[in-house]
C-alpha cells in the first residue's frame, strides 16, 4: 500500500466509526424483545451483535428462536426507523475532519442504506459524502464488493484507497479489497480484539483521521 500521501480516496464504516448509535441500537432491539416476550439482553450484549446488518443482529438477539426473526424484524426496523435519531451523535471531532477532507469521501456500512442516510443527512453531514452504500445496496461487508465498487464509482484504484473502521468485519473487507485499513480506538469492538485479528496502527482521537482525509493535522 502507499503512504499517506497517496491516498485519494477515503471509505467510512458507519456506526461505531463516525456514528455513535449506540443507544438507538439497544432500545429497537429491547423494544423488539419485549413486544414478544422474549428474554431481555443486556446493551453490552446487543452492542456485541453489531456489524453484520440488520437481520443478523436481530437474529443474534432472538437466539435460539429463529421462527420469531421476521416478526422481530419487522418490529426491530419499524421502531429503528421512528427512532435512528434520538440518541445518536457524531463522536467528538469528527464533523471537523469530515469538514477538512481534501480527498473524496463515503461510507460502507451494513446498516441498510437509508437508514444510513438519513443518520447522515439528520447530523449534517450526508453532503461531505460521494456515495453512502448500505448493506441493501450492495453486497454486505466482509464481501469486498461493496468496496470495490465505491473504488469505481469514484474513479480510484484499491492501492489509493483507506477503509477506516472499527470491527473485525471491516478489517476482513478491507484485506479482501486491497485496500488500507485504518482501526478507530472508539468503537464497538476491543482494541484488543481487532489486534488480535492483525489490525494496527490505531488512531486514538478523531483528529488523527486528518491525514487520511488529505487534510493537514
Amino acid at each position: 500500500m502507499g503512504g499517506d500521501g497517496a491516498l485519494k480516496l477515503c471509505v467510512f464504516d458507519l456506526d461505531g466509526t463516525i456514528v455513535d448509535s449506540r443507544e438507538d441500537l439497544y432500545l429497537a432491539v429491547a423494544h423488539a424483545l419485549g413486544e414478544l416476550g422474549l428474554p431481555p439482553r443486556t446493551r453490552e450484549e446487543v452492542l456485541g451483535y453489531v456489524g453484520d446488518g440488520a437481520a443478523a443482529l436481530v437474529s443474534r438477539a432472538i437466539a435460539p428462536r429463529e421462527h420469531l426473526l421476521e416478526a422481530a424484524l419487522a418490529l426491530w426496523r419499524e421502531h429503528y426507523t421512528r427512532h435512528l435519531l434520538d440518541h445518536t451523535r457524531l463522536y467528538p471531532g469528527i464533523a471537523a475532519v469530515l469538514g477538512s477532507a481534501r480527498i473524496p469521501l463515503a461510507v460502507h456500512t451494513n446498516k441498510p442504506g437509508a437508514m444510513a442516510r438519513r443518520i447522515l443527512d439528520g447530523l449534517g453531514v450526508l453532503p461531505r459524502f460521494s456515495v453512502v452504500v448500505g448493506g441493501d445496496d450492495a453486497a454486505r461487508k466482509p464481501n469486498p464488493a461493496g468496496l470495490l465498487g465505491i473504488c469505481v464509482r469514484n474513479g480510484v484504484p484499491p492501492e489509493e484507497t483507506v477503509l477506516i473502521g472499527d470491527s473485525l468485519v471491516d478489517h476482513a473487507t478491507a484485506i479482501a479489497a486491497g485496500v488500507r485499513f485504518v482501526p478507530v480506538s472508539w468503537g464497538f469492538v476491543p482494541m484488543e480484539t481487532l489486534a488480535s485479528a492483525g489490525a494496527t496502527g490505531f488512531v486514538q482521537e478523531a483528529a488523527g483521521l486528518l491525514p487520511f482525509v488529505g487534510a493537514i493535522p
